[in-house]
């Protein structure tokens, strides 16, 4: 059963395996991380690393039993009880459920642990399966995003306001 962990050092591996095996598949829908970000993988994890331990942001990883990376699943710009959400899944699980699982799980961890109130996310109107998890998962649409939120396309921002259980 994969497991939703808080990003660490000793995940970089896997992180940066997730990321060149699902490269092309990330980038027909979504900007492509250009060649830099691999280049320059070591630096940014840690810069990462650096922003969640600053309280930023919180980054997590869908971890499969073997130690690979199944997905990214990260809380940015954390303040004033809220964050913005991004998300990636590799494609081998794409279309199983995956994404919207640990997204609603993600919500709960928001809350619980992170003292967020509200969670956005932006979906470019033709990412028709990023839109799908959010809407699952419970975000509703909020407005248009600028597409220099979406990969310089067109695109919705969504909305969604968790539960505090205390």
């Amino acid at each position: 059963m994969p497991e939703l962990e808080r990003l660490h050092a000793d995940h970089a591996p896997a992180v940066l395996a997730f990321e060149l095996a699902n490269r092309a598949y990330f980038a027909a829908s979504v900007s492509d991380r250009g060649d830099e970000y691999f280049d320059r993988f070591a630096d940014r994890y840690s810069a990462l690393l650096a922003e969640q331990e600053a309280g930023i942001c919180a980054f997590y990883v869908l971890v499969a039993e073997d130690g690979s990376v199944l997905g990214r699943f990260n809380l940015y710009d954390l303040e004033d009880g809220s964050a913005d959400l991004g998300y990636r899944v590799a494609q081998h699980v794409a279309g199983r459920g995956v994404a919207t699982a640990t997204v609603r799980q993600l919500c709960r961890l928001a809350a619980e642990r992170h003292g967020l109130r509200t969670l956005r996310a932006a979906a470019s109107h033709a990412n028709a399966a990023s839109r799908k998890v959010l809407t699952k998962a419970g975000f509703v649409p909020v407005g248009p995003a600028d597409p220099a939120d979406v990969g310089g396309q067109a695109g919705t921002w969504y909305q969604r306001d968790l539960e505090h259980r205390p």
